[in-house]
């Protein structure tokens, strides 16, 4: 049996998804790739890698705060 992760099924269709032309895009096309990201982001959020990848930019945006001021 095959089993495929759905965070990196969701991953897929959203690179596809964006690789399209701007110019070709309906509102309600732009709308359901929007939840697809939100929906890859909260599958991701719980694992490792995705704590890892918010301390990353939690200290970038550290770091360019302290640069602007």
């Amino acid at each position: 049996m095959l089993t495929v992760n759905v965070a990196v099924l969701l991953a897929f269709i959203v690179v596809m998804r964006l690789r399209r032309r701007t110019e070709a895009r309906s509102r309600l096309d732009e709308k359901m790739t929007v939840v697809i990201v939100l929906v890859l982001g909260v599958l991701i959020a719980p694992t490792p890698f995705g704590h890892s990848l918010g301390q990353m930019i939690g200290q970038l945006a550290s770091s360019i705060t302290h640069a602007s001021s």
